[in-house]
């Protein structure tokens, strides 16, 4: 399996249980396909460098994970057809990095 640094950026008008829960549905995705997200981390609403679909703001959250290309794909796709979610961008990574980002 391979690792993966995944960030995602949520509408800044869903409230942060509703991240949350939209992260829960993504580590089941995952999980269901043989993968495992071994950290998540939720960096709050930040101020984004220009409006995206009239979105001055977003809520911005970080996933490690150790999964199949297969497993990665799917989750992505779900984003994908997610109004909720912005942005997301998964980078393929040699090791994933231990403790806090910021």
């Amino acid at each position: 399996m391979a690792l993966y640094e995944h960030v995602y950026l949520a509408r800044q008008d869903v409230t942060a249980q509703q991240v949350e829960a939209m992260t829960e549905q993504m580590k089941s995705v995952v999980a269901g396909l043989g993968g495992t997200v071994s950290k998540v981390e939720y960096w709050g609403v930040k101020s984004l460098a220009y409006r995206i679909n009239k979105n001055r703001k977003a809520h911005f959250t970080l996933l490690n994970i150790d999964a199949p290309a297969a497993a990665v794909a799917e989750m992505e796709r779900q984003m994908g057809i997610n109004e909720d979610i912005l942005r997301f961008m998964t980078i393929r990574v040699d090791a994933l990095e231990e403790g806090p980002r910021r």
